[in-house]
């Protein structure tokens, strides 16, 4: 009966060990919508692919509500946790992480410029404990959609969270591709979801169509400021994903292969890659969507030329 005993004790600790040296990814993001959602999903898919999935890994995931606080307070306990590799799906998130460790490994995802949010040196060779996936959205590319369907357009109108670093950034390419184009911006603020239904009424009668941003107050909040939009006929473009939401039409990128692409970053640190050395990644494709809807509602006719190379939604 001993005997047993010290095999079952045996077999219990080999066990554990085993679980011990089980990799563990923790995920957070600063408020959970499709676009990071997408992320987180498509980076746990491409780490299954990579032979890390079941109980050869441990994975947590901690949203903060929206809530900077609770960003800095999620980023102190996981450094507490040490797990092997930190993904901060956001800037806010990311921020916060990068304030609180310089020891583990961080992988930022769906950060629009990380250099502005002081997360990294350089694109090519980020430095420190951090590397990442950025976002930038092809402001100049959406801007041109706009202007193929109305050519006529002279003001562009925008709703965005002054108090959010990449959509500060984001804003700054727009201002510039808006000069180059020799139109006018108007600016609408929104420094939280409750206050996007006022930031687009200010924009009614004032603009030939609005520009949705990627950022965290938009993403949440989007379908108040749409609904405004459409009830007023005014056009909104934006973010491909926020096409199915409402927006008429939109192009960028697809988080869940964004996600894929930060899996693949997660696995090469697990694998002994540095992050500092690795560079900043992104996606080349782009997708265009169209709101099949939305286009009928507001007359819209879509040009052959862009017809021909995008997706409707039902």
């Amino acid at each position: 009966m001993a005997y047993r005993h010290v095999i079952s004790a045996l077999f219990a600790l080999l066990c554990f060990s085993a679980k011990a040296n089980v990799p563990y990814i923790a995920f957070t993001a600063i408020v959970e919508h499709p676009a990071l959602d997408d992320v987180r999903k498509g980076a746990i898919e491409e780490l299954k692919i990579k032979g890390y999935e079941g109980n050869k890994i441990k994975i947590t995931f901690d949203s903060a509500q929206g809530q900077p606080v609770n960003a800095a307070q999620i980023a102190s306990k996981l450094v507490g946790a040490k797990p092997d590799v930190i993904v901060a799906i956001s800037t806010p998130s990311a921020q916060a992480l990068a304030s609180a460790t310089k020891d583990i490994p961080i992988v930022f995802s769906a950060v629009t410029d990380p250099i502005a949010a002081k997360l990294i040196k350089t694109y090519e060779k980020p430095g420190s404990n951090i590397t990442g996936v950025t976002d930038m959205a092809p402001v100049a590319a959406q801007i041109d959609l706009g202007l193929k369907i109305i050519p006529n357009a002279k003001k562009i109108g925008v709703i965005y969270n002054p108090g959010e670093t990449n959509s500060v950034a984001l804003i700054a390419v727009l201002k510039k591709v808006v000069k180059e184009k020799n139109l006018t911006l108007i600016e609408s603020a929104a420094n939280r979801t409750g206050d996007l239904s006022t930031a687009a009424e200010r924009l009614v009668g004032k603009v030939d169509f609005v520009y949705l941003p990627t950022d965290n107050v938009i993403a949440s909040g989007l379908e108040s400021a749409v609904g405004i939009m459409s009830d007023n006929k005014i056009m909104t473009i934006g973010d491909a994903a926020y096409v199915e939401r409402g927006v008429t039409i939109g192009s960028g990128f697809n988080y869940y292969e964004l996600g894929k692409i930060t899996g693949e970053m997660i696995a090469d640190i697990l694998n002994g890659a540095k992050p500092g050395n690795m560079a900043v990644r992104s996606s080349n494709n782009i997708d265009v969507m169209i709101n099949r809807k939305e286009s009928i509602k507001l007359k819209i006719k879509i040009p052959d030329g862009i017809a021909k190379n995008v997706k409707y939604t039902n």
